[in-house]
């Protein structure tokens, strides 16, 4: 019913290919029995169509079911209850702008200017997915504070049970909010091993297999149990199999992997610019095209290619003057970055996409840049490290980041102009043409 009275026209079609050239009223401004008419074909669509988004991974879902329940306690219906669930995404991006703050402050207790940008860039980072009802508006959030775990990890030669047993069940939660953030595993895994190493040096580690244990235990078994109801119900571990199936998606022997366009000049042109500029401003199509302004889109991704290039360069200069601890928690940012992208090449060459619209053969790229979600925390802290170090003097500093966070506010207020003066959106929800809705 939801969505048969309060979707709009207005994300994949024109206005002029509607009569008029304009869009139709809202579903919910008309006479009852069209009303019901639509909410009746609607519905009967729904029905005899399969859900294929039914086997995501359950936690955000399950958090997004108790909000709506919370909610209606509160007598919340009708369309305030999707906009209700969708606010909910307030509070995880000011618990995520907290987090990053504590992590940059625990990398780097003594540089200030590194301690404020990181939160101040996620505040203004505007990924779609946070204005939408998607699982992958906690994947920054999880991993964040998975990545604060592992850096206190690092950082100390006695790790305590319950700081152990926090980061690995931040690792599930990261898992079981989207599939994807699964190569993450392997990130913590080599900072685990890394760890061991640093013990081992100093024999001192069979007083901390107990912590290194109930990490992995904690992180494991929630996501085996996933698995295993996966399996149970769908078939298969990830359930995606019926997904890709339906998409027309077939995997290629590997053999057949490296013949792809994304080795050449052309196709690394294609893929990256496009995937980091997704990662920025996300994926919302506006009247059938990219809401997107091609200025900040180049900005963004040479931006980004710069500063994370500088930051890996500093971490081979003595010039740059970190600490080992702080070494070693930056290469465990870029890692988690880097994972993440390496996971959406493979997903690129691993398909032949038949005639799916996106990937397709034409175009064989994986460029949802939502999948990088997870390393937001790491992406920005590394960022951030970059000018600092490639900018010593304070002022010129201060006001490049200051132009940069300006830059991004404002042409994203000028891109989601249009949205505001939408007849769908919840500014009209209170005038007389409102019936309410169930």
């Amino acid at each position: 019913n939801y969505i048969s009275l309060y979707s709009t026209p207005e994300y994949f079609t024109a206005p002029q290919q509607f009569s008029g050239n304009d869009f139709p009223p809202p579903n919910w401004t008309l006479p009852i029995e069209q009303r019901d008419d639509v909410v009746n074909r609607t519905s009967a669509w729904w029905l005899a169509n399969e859900n294929h988004e039914s086997g995501e991974p359950p936690l955000y879902y399950t958090i997004a079911g108790l909000w709506l329940i919370l909610g209606r306690v509160c007598g919340i219906t009708g369309a305030w209850s999707l906009y209700w669930v969708r606010f909910f995404n307030m509070f995880v991006a000011a618990l995520l702008v907290w987090v990053g703050f504590v992590a940059a402050r625990l990398v780097f207790p003594d540089r200030r200017f590194i301690c404020l940008s990181v939160p101040l860039l996620l505040a203004v980072w505007p990924q779609s997915t946070f204005y939408s009802i998607t699982s992958d508006s906690l994947s920054p959030l999880c991993f964040g504070i998975a990545f604060i775990g592992l850096v206190r990890l690092l950082r100390t030669e006695a790790p305590n049970l319950l700081l152990a047993i926090g980061t690995g069940l931040a690792l599930a939660a990261t898992c079981l909010v989207k599939t994807t953030n699964i190569v993450l595993l392997l990130v913590a895994g080599l900072a685990i091993i890394f760890q061991i190493r640093n013990l081992s040096q100093t024999r001192a580690v069979r007083p901390h297999l107990a912590s290194v244990a109930a990490l992995i235990g904690s992180a494991v078994i929630p996501i085996a149990l996933w698995f295993t109801w996966n399996l149970h119900t769908f078939g298969d571990l990830t359930a995606t199999a019926s997904k890709i199936d339906f998409l027309g998606w077939t995997p290629k022997p590997a053999r057949n992997w490296w013949p792809h366009p994304i080795f050449t000049p052309n196709g690394l042109r294609e893929f990256w610019p496009e995937l980091i500029a997704s990662f920025w401003r996300g994926e919302f199509i506006w009247q059938g095209k990219r809401l997107a302004l091609p200025a900040t889109d180049a900005f963004c991704w040479i931006f980004s290619t710069l500063a994370i290039g500088l930051a890996v360069i500093g971490l081979f200069l003595r010039r740059t003057k970190f600490a080992a601890f702080q070494r070693r928690s930056l290469w465990l940012a870029f890692s988690s970055f880097a994972v993440l992208i390496f996971l959406v090449v493979i997903l690129s060459i691993a398909f032949d996409f038949g005639p799916c619209p996106y990937p397709s053969r034409e175009h064989p790229f994986f460029t949802s840049g939502r999948l990088l979600n997870g390393a937001a925390v790491p992406f920005f802290l590394l960022c951030c490290t970059a000018l600092d170090c490639w900018l010593p003097r304070p002022w010129p500093r201060i006001i490049l980041f200051a132009g940069i966070v300006l830059f991004i506010t404002i042409s994203q207020s000028v891109l989601n102009w249009p949205a505001f003066s939408s007849r769908y959106n919840l500014f009209h929800l209170g005038t007389s043409d409102y019936s309410g809705g169930t």
